[in-house]
């Protein structure tokens, strides 16, 4: 059974950076297009990056480009995403999801994959 493992969480003051990786257990994981999502509390998870299997089309929301960077070792079979200049209001448990057809958008129903998320703190 594929599986996803996220990891890198923490709590860290604002301003820092912290860097996420998510690891599939499958070998072809590298042909999957994979996704991070964020949840914060009594809130909707919210897509922040995507790309595809290659690493050659990346997409992120709005309100994370120019912080976040989103890339992928298919030797490692991870994908990492890495966030710098972290805000309080990016606290959240932070998913990854992937999908076999190469999908890396932002709607979660598209995901046949989850993880089962990191947390992430931020501290003012």
């Amino acid at each position: 059974q594929v599986q996803l493992v996220e990891s890198g969480g923490g709590l860290v003051q604002a301003g820092g950076s912290l860097r996420l990786s998510c690891a599939g257990s499958v070998r072809t994981f590298s042909t999957y297009g994979v996704g991070w999502f964020r949840q914060a509390p009594g809130k909707e998870r919210e897509f922040v990056a995507g790309i595809s299997w290659s690493g050659s089309r990346i997409t992120y929301a709005d309100s994370v480009k120019g912080r976040f960077t989103i890339f992928r070792d298919n030797a490692k079979n991870t994908v990492y995403l890495q966030i710098n200049s972290l805000k309080p209001e990016d606290t959240a448990v932070y998913y990854c999801a992937a999908m076999s057809s190469g999908y890396y958008g932002g709607s979660p129903e598209r995901y046949n994959l989850w993880g089962q998320g990191t947390q992430v703190t931020v501290s003012s």
